[in-house]
């Protein structure tokens, strides 16, 4: 039909046999048609969210999984990358430490932040953890040295929000790196995310869906 919208007159009774031919009346119902439409492009925009939101899960799953392949194996609460059950899920509402805490609740909030463009705030805040983990002097320097290129002096290819004279203290710190040196900037940014981020994270639609219980989660529960 777009290609017949600017046509010559002489083509308007092909027109209107070509629209009787594929509905009839469904262009004199315009108002019904353009709500229906509208709750199908609502449809298809929800499942758009949804599966795009599953490919970024599955995507920070698979790179957490591989950077971590060496590391400690232990699996219990905490430390799974399966599906978490509703019940699990709805505990990283009561407390913010509680998704991070969570592997699979730490993945999927940083591919939230991703969807909002601040994933610089908690790649800081994972990387100021490691830090404090490091017990080697020289690792200790180096990691700092990073730390700041990547995240505190201006114009740092992943640069957080924090003030002035926070910058200019770390700037002094990392001369003589302790594990304290990024302390107050990773509280800033741990603030930022649990008043800011994590709020609307637990709004989601996908963690909405996480929570949600379906009728075989009901029925594995009642077996």
């Amino acid at each position: 039909l777009s290609g017949s919208v600017c046509g010559a007159g002489g083509m308007r009774g092909a027109l209107l046999l070509t629209l009787q031919q594929h509905g009839g009346g469904r262009m004199e119902r315009g108002g019904r048609r353009s709500s229906e439409a509208e709750e199908a492009e609502k449809g298809r925009m929800k499942r758009t969210i949804i599966k795009d939101w599953k490919t970024r899960l599955s995507y920070f799953l698979q790179n957490s999984s591989n950077s971590n392949k060496m590391k400690s194996k232990i699996v219990g609460k905490h430390h799974t990358y399966f599906r978490p059950s509703p019940e699990e899920a709805q505990l990283w509402s009561e407390a913010f430490d509680e998704l991070l805490a969570n592997k699979y609740g730490l993945a999927a909030f940083r591919a939230f932040l991703k969807s909002e463009f601040c994933e610089e705030n908690i790649e800081f805040w994972l990387a100021c953890e490691d830090f404090k983990q490091t017990k080697s002097p020289q690792k200790l320097t180096l990691k700092a040295k990073k730390i700041y290129n990547d995240f505190i002096e201006k114009e740092a290819p992943k640069e957080i929000n924090i003030d002035f004279q926070t910058k200019n203290m770390i700037a002094q710190n990392i001369q003589e790196a302790t594990h304290t040196c990024f302390s107050a900037a990773q509280k800033r940014v741990y603030s930022l995310m649990e008043n800011n981020s994590y709020p609307r994270f637990l709004e989601s639609e996908f963690y909405q869906q996480l929570c949600k219980k379906t009728p075989n989660t009901r029925a594995a529960q009642g077996t």
